[in-house]
């Protein structure tokens, strides 16, 4: 080869590997499915069989070998077999079906061997993540006896761009998931939600998403900020109701029982089992309470409290257990929210089937977010690492709980949306007039409800 075809050769090399960089660059969803997934595929089904077997996911069978060659050797050692039959334990693996391309990875399907379980799976997940050199190995189970693997090659979470927003009632989009897909707040499907989170976790930021989502829908919103009213004031425009001192959250939840009640008399007398089934010119308005800084209402000083402590948690943990056919949704957050505040907090836990859990600096908050959920969502809680704001695990409404993490939306950004509709605001003594007074409407019973 002369000196000009190698020079040649290296300048067209050159130009490969820049077009392949370029592409992988600028389309990489495109180069990960046509070149980067066709060789993981090839080498996660080529390693199945050594991965399984150091992750312990293989089991040993015994079978008959029968072979007429002296000496032989099987699979396991070396076993002489002269001309008989001779039981042999052999390493079996789990069957891995052929793998999916993923938006940010692959998934494959295993069916499982006799007597393993997905748990089994979840507990070698951080190990096949190290054997494959992916971020993250997911497990879950549709199908008995099939386990899911989603691997995920980089971390989706590190950067979170702005997402449409939700033009349905009652429901947020507040950033997005791990999966990719987006993370949807819907109060109409899980109707409360607890939001457990330490000081600059994000959880200040997410309650400033849900402002900037509801403020434009027909609902009413009420503030519970027991910080003195520093974090909800700015928004007092788009609120029908603002409670900043603890007699003054007793009086506005008294009040949210008060409008119950007076919805379930309502529906009672329409034949409707809740406020969808009633006529629209006669449904009333969906109220979202916003709760921030939970401990301050139990947290009692001294034994004068705690008469007022009482009544607040059972006003709280009646709206918790009622409101939901009568459109009463609460959304409560704290710093700390733990079983040594009271039996309240555990019972109203128990009603939030919503759980948001961002870094925290106690275990005891990560296990009454998510202690009644997968053992992974705890260990994959107290992993979130304080650099990273906004990144949460969240107990969705399909059953699973994945990691997710909020867009960013500034306090200027909910403060301006709280102005633009502050038209929108119902007024509080509007709400309350009916369930003051106890008068209801009269209904037509032969008015056609839409169901």
């Amino acid at each position: 080869m002369t000196l000009a075809e190698f020079l040649h050769t290296l300048v067209l090399l050159a130009a490969v590997a820049g077009a392949v960089w370029a592409w992988r660059r600028w389309h990489p969803r495109s180069f990960w499915l046509l070149v980067g997934f066709p060789l993981t595929a090839i080498t996660v089904r080529a390693t199945w069989r050594k991965v399984a077997l150091g992750c312990g996911l293989t089991k040993k069978r015994h079978r008959w070998w029968f072979t007429l060659v002296p000496n032989a050797v099987a699979s396991t050692g070396l076993v002489k077999v002269r001309r008989r039959f001779q039981r042999v334990a052999v390493d079996t693996k789990p069957f891995m079906r052929m793998p999916l391309p993923t938006r940010y990875g692959w998934r494959v399907t295993v069916h499982l061997l006799e007597g393993q379980i997905p748990a089994d799976y979840a507990e070698v997940a951080e190990r096949l993540a190290h054997s494959w050199g992916v971020h993250a190995v997911r497990v879950s189970s549709g199908k008995p006896g099939r386990v899911t693997l989603a691997a995920t090659l980089r971390d989706p979470l590190v950067r979170v761009d702005q997402v449409p927003p939700s033009t349905e009632l009652l429901k947020v989009t507040v950033g997005r998931l791990e999966t990719g897909g987006p993370w949807v707040i819907d109060f109409r499907t899980v109707p409360h939600w607890m939001n457990a989170g330490a000081t600059q976790s994000g959880k200040s930021n997410l309650a400033n998403a849900l402002i900037v989502g509801l403020a434009p829908q027909p609902v009413a919103l009420v503030g519970f900020d027991l910080k003195g009213g520093v974090e909800f004031t700015p928004y007092a425009p788009r609120l029908s109701a603002l409670a900043t001192t603890r007699p003054e959250s007793l009086t506005l939840l008294e009040d949210l029982v008060a409008v119950m009640i007076d919805r379930m008399g309502l529906c009672r007398t329409a034949g409707a089992r809740n406020i969808w089934q009633l006529p629209a010119a006669l449904r009333p308005v969906p109220v979202v309470a916003l709760i921030d800084e939970l401990a301050e209402l139990y947290l009692m000083a001294d034994k004068s409290e705690k008469e007022q402590i009482a009544k607040i948690s059972t006003a709280l943990l009646r709206v918790a257990q009622l409101g939901r056919a009568f459109g009463i949704h609460l959304f409560c957050s704290g710093q700390r929210i733990g079983s040594d505040l009271g039996p309240g907090v555990t019972a109203l836990r128990a009603q939030c089937s919503g759980r948001i859990c961002h870094r925290v600096n106690d275990p005891e908050t990560a296990t009454m977010a998510l202690g009644d959920l997968d053992p992974a969502a705890l260990v994959s809680a107290r992993a979130i690492p304080a650099e990273t704001p906004g990144v949460a695990i969240v107990a969705a409404q399909d059953g699973q709980w994945y990691r997710a993490r909020s867009c960013l939306v500034t306090e200027r950004a909910a403060e301006q949306a709280a102005h633009s509709y502050a038209h929108l605001t119902p007024s509080w003594a509007e709400i309350t007039a009916h369930a003051r007074s106890g008068d209801l409407p009269e209904i037509e019973l032969n008015e056609p409800i839409n169901l």
